[in-house]
């Protein structure tokens, strides 16, 4: 009889223990998870902080440049890649700007979206052909069986047409910018479009 009672003493603490066991593992497994999702939410902020960063000293950069004038550039910065939008006086201007934000900590590449505009020679007239030339561009992509049109963002400025959005394949990016050079009043076709199967 005292050896069961001791076996049963024996099995009670052994049990026990495994069950202490697993209570310990599967806390060490939960604090491990959130741990791990501590960390992702920490990278994640940091990448946002690193860009924020970015944005701010190339936005820096090219207002302490005296080759730049303008001060209609938009930046914005993804993973390190800075993407410049707006508009400068000149094609020098631009590809100065690109150049001084190459240069700056933490800039992986730029991707160059500026429109050059001259002030002096941009008119109501030019900007009314600007706008019935996006508006000649979206119809004859909405007529072309083959373009997502929906999908295509067309912009005009002083006769350089801007397409971005995203398509299917390149053959669809081609030929969106086959069919924007066939309109009049194109002088050429910038294409941003991005291919996203």
């Amino acid at each position: 009889m005292k050896k069961s009672n001791f076996a049963y003493s024996m099995m009670a603490v052994v049990l026990g223990t495994a069950l202490m066991s697993g209570s310990a593992l599967a806390a060490s497994d939960t604090t491990s998870s959130a741990g791990s999702k501590i960390d992702s939410s920490m990278k994640k902020v940091d990448g946002y902080m690193g860009d924020s960063a970015t944005t701010a000293k190339v936005k820096s950069a090219l207002v302490d440049d005296k080759a730049i004038k303008s001060t209609d550039i938009s930046v914005k910065t993804d993973n390190g890649v800075v993407t410049l939008s707006g508009f400068v006086g000149s094609q020098a201007e631009a590809e100065q700007a690109v150049a001084v934000a190459t240069k700056v900590e933490g800039v992986k590449s730029v991707s160059d979206k500026l429109h050059t505009k001259d002030s002096k020679t941009q008119s109501v007239g030019g900007y009314a052909g600007d706008a019935a030339t996006t508006t000649s561009v979206k119809a004859k992509l909405l007529a072309d069986d083959i373009v997502p049109s929906r999908m295509i963002k067309v912009e005009t400025t002083d006769g350089v047409v801007q397409l971005s959005g995203t398509v299917k394949d390149q053959a669809q990016s081609s030929r969106a910018e086959s069919v924007a050079k066939t309109v009049d009043g194109v002088k050429s076709v910038k294409n941003d479009l991005k291919v996203q199967p």
